[in-house]
């Protein structure tokens, strides 16, 4: 997504330069954090107590990274799991609303991690938004996730909520959750979100993109190892192959309008060129954005590129809805 310039002084180039690398100085004791926080310490298992570790780091570090500043977090039980609305100080009434699920590939990831994108997508948007905390593997492996998300899902339809006016946004594995969701909702013949805003949405759990190899050696949060062990958690020997755990073999047709945001350099980007392509087969409005340089989730991060990410989300609605 960076601007491409016809000729660079040399000056200019050398200028940049500094600058990028002072910025990847800044960044870099926080891209370390969140590797820390997605990747177990043994790749190819799921102890507790290191999955507990990972849980309770994610929401302190969601809670430290999160610009509430002039927001209000309203947390609340839905059913019996923990949710929280994100709204800006109260004014107008607005019937759009952003349902977010989460990352953390499905055995990770709670409110306090929820509240970064919430508050990000909130403040860009003027838009309510409600996270959940879904149950996560390996305690509780498919379909417990879709059926929380199914749970978040009705509630708003209960609420009275038009569907064209509800957004499904996620990141990684909350992407995968927005989509299987959304395939869900169609096979049941029940109406879809409005649109989809998806940030390096995990869409192929038989893991078969080129990525996943091809780009291990410069992402800086994913290992090949990790997304093997997290997936194996969640599938619990339920075969990927169903579009409810891989969407990238889901029928799009009918989709409203999607938004994918990925960085070159992280593992799962061959699923977002996929899901593209297979969006646009089917005829759905659908918009990639790739940022140079970037990795997993890095929405979520203090940077301009993030900013400059969860501002073109607000530009990508008003377009379409």
């Amino acid at each position: 997504m960076e601007k491409k310039h016809l000729s660079l002084s040399p000056k200019y180039r050398h200028t940049r330069q500094q600058a990028k690398e002072a910025e990847s100085r800044r960044l870099a004791p926080l891209v370390l954090a969140m590797k820390a926080l997605h990747s177990v310490s043994v790749p190819d298992s799921m102890d507790p107590e290191e999955l507990e570790r990972q849980r309770k780091n994610q929401e302190i570090l969601g809670k430290l990274f999160s610009p509430m500043n002039g927001l209000n977090w309203e947390s609340f039980t839905l059913g019996e799991i923990p949710a929280a609305w994100t709204r800006l100080p109260k004014g107008p009434a607005c019937r759009r609303v952003i349902l977010y699920c989460h990352g953390g590939g499905y055995t990770s990831g709670n409110l306090g991690y929820a509240r970064v994108l919430s508050s990000k997508l909130c403040r860009a948007t003027g838009f309510d938004v409600l996270s959940f905390e879904y149950r996560l593997a390996p305690e509780h492996p498919y379909p417990a996730a879709l059926e929380d998300a199914l749970l978040a899902w009705d509630s708003l339809m209960e609420n009275h909520f038009a569907p064209e006016n509800v957004i499904l946004a996620g990141d990684s594995a909350g992407g995968n959750l927005a989509l299987v969701l959304s395939l869900y909702l169609k096979e049941k013949g029940r109406p879809l979100p409005g649109a989809l805003l998806l940030f390096s949405p995990w869409t192929d759990l038989t893991l078969s993109g080129e990525s996943l190899e091809s780009r291990a050696d410069i992402d800086p949060v994913l290992t090949p190892e990790y997304v093997r062990a997290v997936r194996d958690a969640y599938t619990n020997g339920a075969s990927p192959d169903s579009p409810l755990l891989t969407p990238l073999l889901g029928d799009f047709a009918g989709f409203p309008p999607v938004l994918i945001q990925i960085g070159t350099n992280e593992i799962l980007h061959s699923d977002s060129l996929r899901l593209e392509e297979k969006l646009k087969e089917a005829g759905v409005p659908c918009l990639l954005e790739e940022w140079d340089d970037m990795w997993h989730v890095f929405q979520m991060y203090p940077t301009k590129k993030a900013s400059d990410a969860i501002r073109d989300t607000a530009y990508f609605l008003l377009s379409y809805l």
